[in-house]
């Protein structure tokens, strides 16, 4: 079938699917994700198919090439998700082949307001991860409190730019470059946010993106990690495909020393299969071009919810923009900050009138089950990741909320509100 036919039976079939579903659906609502694709990747992701060439390829490093063009990064390595991207990360940082790399029990600062894949690598790689609070106006890392947290021990940061907010990037340069600290982000909550005009990415050693069905970009599930450091982008190719160098760029490094070994199969570090297909390579790289729009458009979303609600600011604390940065907006959280509205109850109300709702991030990270018999240490008592993890919740904020659906959404809470003060 030529794709041109290709396209016209899949972009028939999805204009019957989703106008059905619009047809039956009287009720107004918001989800916390609508899909960034349609019959454009998913025609491209079948072509791709069809040519049976699935397998990490051209596509794939035709990918990587752009997003590094796109965002001036130097390398870039695609993976399975933006956990992976981050377990790459994390690996690449403790491998011997690293210069200065981190070692067993060195201690990684990081948010308690995170992801829970930005802790299990440090843990998975015998790190020990240094809990720090959150500011409660960004949400991002409390920058007054990381000095304080650093010990003898203390080798790593790793931030995370919550929910697209990016952090201070100026004071937490310079506070590693004072401590002697490495630097590396999780970003995968903020692709198309910047800094002074530069990407979030830029600034650590290595950072992660994902390309997950919700989050700014998809090919369904994929991640990205980029570094400046050629040796490090080199040790991610290695531990991303089962330890071997089949796509390294410098295999002569490796065939010189093991000259005996078969060039193909000749397997040099632990590693995994952590790689992305072609056909998800084909679709990343059409999201890629509509990645300004999306953010904008979630720019415009979040802009008219503050101004909706700014007349509960009182009730509500909204994330504060750092200053000097461009916010891509993965959600709208609030903060509630009236004791007498319960967070889970206020959700519950709107889930029951179509608005979807969920905890900012995972909370205080923590508090969570998972850590606690694990290695670890914390500065302070965490009293704002705690406030955020019983008072907080997000809104859906992507490129299909329509103004008058946030109407509604501004009426129900209105309505809620009027119930109980």
């Amino acid at each position: 079938m030529k794709k041109d036919n290709l396209f016209q039976t899949i972009n028939s079939e999805w204009n019957r699917f989703h106008s059905k579903s619009k047809k039956n659906n009287f009720r107004k609502e918001i989800k916390l994700h609508s899909p960034t694709f349609g019959p454009e990747e998913i025609t491209s992701f079948a072509h791709q198919m069809i040519t049976t060439n699935v397998t990490m390829g051209t596509k794939v490093s035709d990918f990587e090439k752009k997003f590094s063009k796109m965002f001036s990064f130097k390398h870039s390595i695609t993976s399975n998700s933006g956990s992976s991207a981050n377990l790459l990360m994390v690996a690449a940082l403790r491998n011997r082949n690293t210069k200065n790399h981190l070692k067993e029990k060195d201690e990684v600062i990081i948010p308690a307001l995170t992801w829970s894949t930005s802790l299990f690598p440090l843990l998975q790689y015998g790190l020990t991860p240094v809990f720090v609070d959150c500011d409660l106006d960004t949400l991002n890392i409390d920058i007054n409190q990381i000095e304080s947290a650093i010990g003898p021990k203390t080798r790593g940061l790793f931030i995370t730019h919550v929910y697209g907010n990016p952090c201070n990037m100026d004071d937490i340069i310079s506070l590693c470059k004072k401590n002697n600290i490495i630097l590396f982000e999780d970003s995968c909550e903020s692709m198309g946010a910047y800094y002074k005009n530069i990407p979030v990415g830029s600034f650590g050693i290595a950072s992660s993106f994902s390309l997950y069905f919700s989050h700014h970009i998809t090919c369904m599930e994929g991640g990205i990690t980029v570094t400046k450091n050629k040796t490090l982008s080199e040790t991610m190719k290695i531990i991303r495909s089962h330890g071997w160098i089949r796509n390294c760029e410098n295999k002569k490094k490796w065939l010189d020393l093991y000259k005996n070994f078969n060039p193909k199969f000749l397997f040099v570090d632990e590693g995994y299969n952590l790689r992305i297909t072609e056909p998800q390579a084909i679709m990343a790289s059409l999201q890629l071009k509509k990645l300004k729009y999306f953010v904008r458009k979630r720019r415009s979303v979040s802009k008219y919810f503050r101004k909706k609600l700014s007349k509960f600011k009182n009730i509500f604390k909204f994330q504060k923009e750092e200053k000097n940065a461009f916010h891509s907006w993965f959600g709208f959280p609030l903060t509630i900050m009236n004791k007498k509205i319960d967070r889970d109850k206020i959700c519950k109300f709107l889930n029951k009138h179509g608005i979807e709702t969920r905890p900012v991030v995972s909370g205080n990270l923590y508090k969570q089950p998972a850590v606690k018999h694990v290695t670890k240490r914390v500065y302070g008592k965490l009293e704002n990741a705690n406030y955020v993890m019983e008072n907080s919740f997000s809104l859906g904020c992507h490129q299909d909320v329509k103004s008058e659906e946030i109407d509604y959404v501004a009426d129900l809470i209105n309505k809620y509100l009027r119930e109980k003060l």
